[in-house]
């Protein structure tokens, strides 16, 4: 199908100028990106996904072309803002993936908003914050205003700098995740009860180590027992768990591996190892 791609435009939804992309045709697919990025980090893996879905990148709330409002940066507000905008757009059970923030916004997207995701993929996104080593802990806790004369050089400051709307907004954005990261969070009951097919992703040197993801997909009715010649023994909801090799929390989201294994998850009627 053709990688047609409209011009950004903007949903109002929940007192929040929400920007978004549409790229190519085809089952549509809404794809979340992670914090201090937009969806424009998505580039590299962009064409491959338009192959067969049309993609919805958002800009979530004080990320990208979205400006800030007066409220916290909330994972679960955020999936509201999801919600409105899969309202706004008309569309009937989009898929919904997400990488980092992004997948922790997409994980309370289904949680929150059941009937409005078809299949959920969440990457890189951990669900208890003891998931993560002290030492992450420790760096997340350092995160603040005071950190954006640090990151001055990095693609994250250039990218905000570049599409922001309020570019002197970006130490206020960082005090806003650092306060964020710094509350405790536990959705191990919610995940378990998520009827949608579900696929976990993680790199195998992500932010949380490939133990976690396994107990999430454990959480899943996956990996409690072998799969079978017919896949009878697979989980019953369709879920499904992705390790990446070679990968970082820092490079997943523009990898091929994480298209591939979104699409064969995406499209089983494609692929045989998904059901």
């Amino acid at each position: 199908m053709s990688d047609t791609t409209t011009t950004g435009r903007y949903a109002d939804v929940n007192g929040l100028h929400l920007y978004y992309e549409t790229h190519g045709t085809g089952r549509p697919l809404i794809l979340l990106h992670g914090g201090l990025g937009a969806g424009g980090m998505f580039g590299p893996i962009l064409p491959a996904l338009t192959e067969r879905h049309q993609v919805i990148l958002p800009d979530l709330q004080g990320h990208g072309r979205t400006a800030d409002i007066d409220r916290p940066i909330d994972i679960a507000l955020m999936a509201d803002d999801i919600a409105a905008l899969i309202d706004h757009l008309g569309l009937d059970r989009p898929d919904v993936a997400g990488y980092s923030l992004g997948g922790g916004v997409a994980l309370l997207t289904a949680i929150r908003h059941p009937e409005k995701v078809g299949r959920l993929v969440s990457a890189s996104a951990h669900i208890r914050t003891d998931a993560l080593p002290a030492e992450m802990r420790e760096q997340q806790g350092q995160v603040n205003a005071a950190a954006a004369e640090f990151l001055k050089e990095t693609p994250m400051y250039q990218t905000y700098m570049e599409l922001a709307p309020r570019p002197e907004d970006f130490p206020r954005l960082l005090d806003k995740m650092g306060e964020a990261m710094s509350h405790d969070f536990d959705y191990t009951e919610e995940v378990r009860g998520l009827q949608m097919p579900t696929l976990i992703v993680a790199g195998d040197a992500d932010m949380a180590p490939p133990s976690h993801y396994v107990e999430v997909f454990k959480l899943l009715d996956g990996g409690l027992r072998d799969g079978g010649w017919m896949s009878e023994g697979r989980p019953k909801g369709g879920h499904a768990l992705a390790i990446l090799p070679g990968l970082t929390h820092y490079n997943l989201f523009a990898s091929p591996l994480f298209a591939a294994v979104t699409l064969a998850f995406l499209d089983p009627e494609e692929t045989s190892w998904v059901g």
